[in-house]
């Protein structure tokens, strides 16, 4: 029975030496154009096939990437965020395209999730989906840079903060919704999700929203914040407490999609019509948006460029070249929930 092929068999018929058929076949530069095209048709014709693990041992690199997705609260028994399953698509096509294959992993913000994946030969770099209580989150990001760990995550963009962060314009996506909602008439405002460092990415569309606001010439809008987290079960408890409040308002700018299906349930109990008397706006564009009642009104976060993105980034910084922290734009989806 005949041997399986070897680049040397290559290099024979080639007329080339060894390591010329390694560089061709990684479709390398240094080896000409018509040389790579003829070492390349005999691998083909002899059914060659690169042994990935021989070649990862001798270059230090795995070829495989890995996606730390941490748990969030959900009405479910999932425990993830339905936003980052939205992406997880983007990213393993991404990563497939790039030739990586893709450890998906799934962490508790308790965990010792920092330990170093590179050292353990587990994975060339990690992207980072997920953070809870951000102000906890960061300490573990100092320690990843320390260890020198190649790492991404998706995220608020702030000044100073370890590592590299990608993540959607949250100022302007706010400011796009309440400038939609000024627009149609609407005065009397409450934001419903957090607004502090333990949320910057909640703290940011807040801030957006606020901005549109004051920009606005008419007359000051009245602003009334609630607290909550991202699920319908928090957007409603928020919202029972804003009827309760005895605050006039007639728009609801939410700081995610599952916050405003909430809002949406209880203002619905409470007999107020959408969005004839309360407008109400949520932020991601999840699948599920324009399946409630009425259609959600929302802020399209493209997951599709986030997770070609990330990966792009990632496999950058493990070359050895310089990346920078991006924002990628957001866009508004109008749909019933706000009339217009």
């Amino acid at each position: 029975m005949k041997s399986r092929a070897t680049s040397f068999d290559i290099a024979y018929q080639a007329g080339v030496s060894q390591s010329t058929v390694s560089r061709a076949l990684r479709d390398s530069p240094l080896v000409n154009l018509e040389t790579r095209l003829k070492i390349q048709q005999i691998a083909k014709e002899l059914n060659y096939k690169v042994d990935k693990n021989a070649s990862n041992l001798r270059s230090q690199h795995t070829g495989t990437l890995a996606l730390l997705l941490f748990e969030d609260p959900t009405s479910d028994d999932s425990q993830i965020n339905p936003f980052f399953l939205s992406m997880l698509g983007s990213i393993t096509h991404a990563s497939a395209r790039h030739g990586y294959d893709l450890l998906v992993s799934f962490q508790q913000l308790s965990n010792d999730w920092h330990a170093d994946y590179e050292d353990s030969h587990k994975a060339d770099g990690l992207i980072l989906l997920g953070y809870g209580d951000y102000v906890e989150y960061e300490e573990k990001l100092l320690k990843l840079v320390e260890q020198k760990t190649h790492f991404v995550r998706w995220g608020a963009v702030l000044e100073g903060q370890p590592g590299t962060s990608i993540g959607c314009d949250n100022l302007l996506g706010g400011y796009q919704m309440a400038s939609h909602l000024l627009a149609l008439g609407r005065r009397k405002f409450a934001f419903l999700g957090g607004a502090s460092s333990h949320c910057p990415e909640f703290l940011e569309r807040f801030e957006g929203m606020n901005k549109a606001l004051a920009e606005h010439s008419g007359h000051p809008a009245l602003v009334k914040q609630i607290d909550a987290i991202s699920t319908e079960e928090s957007g409603f408890e928020a919202a029972q407490q804003l009827l309760a409040s005895d605050v006039a308002f007639d728009a609801i700018c939410c700081a995610s999609d599952l916050i405003a299906m909430g809002a949406i349930r209880a203002l619905r109990d409470n007999h107020i019509a959408i969005p004839q008397q309360v407008s109400v706006g949520g932020f991601d564009d999840l699948p599920m948006a324009s399946f409630c009642n009425p259609a959600l009104t929302t802020i399209q976060q493209n997951t599709k460029s986030a997770g070609e993105v990330l990966v792009a980034n990632l496999l950058a910084m493990i070359k050895g070249e310089e990346v920078k922290p991006q924002r990628l734009p957001t866009s508004l989806v109008v749909r019933d929930s706000c009339g217009g």
